[in-house]
């Protein structure tokens, strides 16, 4: 059989996985879906809504940690059938960049806005915020998911470059609360003090403004719940906090790509994820150029670079006689570029996140699984 300017099949040749997350509907337990039927070649510049893409992350690892089991019959015993006895996997990433979402993926529990504290500010402070100053309505009409129509005495409460959280008052309502996401989950009004403002001390409907106008307030990016309703409102933040504790779990959709050199793509996706694990943070040192040394040596032990892995990517070999490590030309000149860097006194901080995944049900089939990975081969290769 001709296969004419066809190549074998092989292994995909990645340099890095990117991320995308997207609400989990707690109160009807709907993930967001992705269908590798309909999106797969989407733009990992420009996902598809509502994913929201979290840029390029490190450490990606998954692990399956389901449990099998045999069923045996007959003497001797013997293995006739194999059967799932449970079904769970785990998954950790490290986050390069720190924003609201990824702060809140990497801790798990309610994430909060900082709102700007009243003055005079009321009580003794509180770790997660002081009560915050009165929040704006915005106008009937006009708003956008990148603009907040609002009177210009409004508008002028708030500065260019400012953090805002756009949401409604809380009411009195129980259960999950937050537009867009469900950010918290609220058991009764008194566990939240009757606060209006809790619902957007909880929200993900955040951004950044860009420029004040005698209209409103034009945002930098849009806000994640979209084009926001007359009975929302909106507060200045300063900034994220979270906890180590709470009893809420965050809850995603998850999606990890690998694209392939050859323009082949490997998909992780996972329907719905939950936080496992407390907030940590990974520092990595940063390094700058020096004078390269006039030699490299290797005594039983390889060059690290600044992340701590290996610095050589050649084959290597041991010598049984010296105890040396014997490294080809291409790993040679990987580590003296190494040698030709040192630490700066600064580091990178990124944020650690471990995840459960949890089940779904396939529509195809009635199966119930934890993620689905997805091939799509490049082009000219052969299958």
């Amino acid at each position: 059989m001709s296969t004419g300017s066809m190549i074998p099949a092989m292994s995909p040749t990645v340099q890095r996985v990117r991320a995308f997350f997207a609400p989990v509907n707690r109160t009807l337990g709907e993930p967001t879906v992705f269908d590798p039927s309909q999106t797969a070649n989407f733009s990992l510049t420009s996902p598809p809504a509502p994913w929201i893409d979290l840029g390029w992350i490190e450490g990606f690892a998954r692990k399956s940690e389901s449990k099998y089991g045999a069923l045996a019959s007959g003497s001797p015993a013997s293995v006739q059938f194999q059967v799932r006895e449970s079904l769970d996997a785990l998954v950790s990433v490290r986050f390069t960049a720190w924003s609201k979402l990824t702060m809140a993926l990497a801790s798990g529990s309610q994430h909060m806005n900082v709102i700007e504290a009243a003055t005079p500010a009321s009580g003794g402070g509180n770790g997660s915020g002081s009560k915050g100053v009165a929040a704006v309505s915005l106008a009937s009409t006009g708003s956008t998911a990148t603009f907040l129509a609002m009177a210009s005495t409004d508008a002028e409460k708030f500065q260019a470059g400012a953090l805002v959280a756009v949401d409604t008052d809380y009411s009195g309502q129980t259960g999950f609360v937050g537009s867009g996401v469900s950010a918290a989950y609220v058991s009764s009004a008194a566990a939240v003090n009757n606060d209006p403002d809790y619902i957007r001390r909880v929200s993900f409907n955040v951004a950044r403004v860009q420029s004040i106008g005698s209209a409103g307030l034009t945002l930098a990016q849009r806000l994640m719940a979209g084009v926001p309703t007359t009975s929302m409102k909106v507060q200045p933040i300063v900034g994220f906090v979270d906890r180590e504790g709470g009893s809420f779990f965050q809850e995603w959709s998850a999606l990890f790509v690998m694209p392939g050199g050859q323009g082949d793509r490997v998909f992780f996706y996972y329907p719905r994820l939950q936080t496992i694990a407390g907030a940590e943070e990974i520092a990595v040192p940063l390094t700058g150029s020096v004078e390269p040394t006039s030699a490299i040596s290797y005594s039983g032990s390889a060059t690290r670079g600044s992340s701590g892995a290996a610095s050589h990517h050649g084959t290597e070999t041991s010598s049984p006689k010296h105890g040396s490590l014997a490294v080809h030309n291409s790993a040679v000149k990987t580590a003296h570029n190494s040698s030709s860097m040192a630490r700066t006194g600064s580091e990178r901080v990124s944020l650690a996140a471990t995840f459960r995944a949890l089940p779904v049900t396939d529509a195809n089939d009635g199966e119930r699984a934890v993620c689905f990975r997805t091939f799509i081969p490049a082009t000219s290769v052969l299958v």
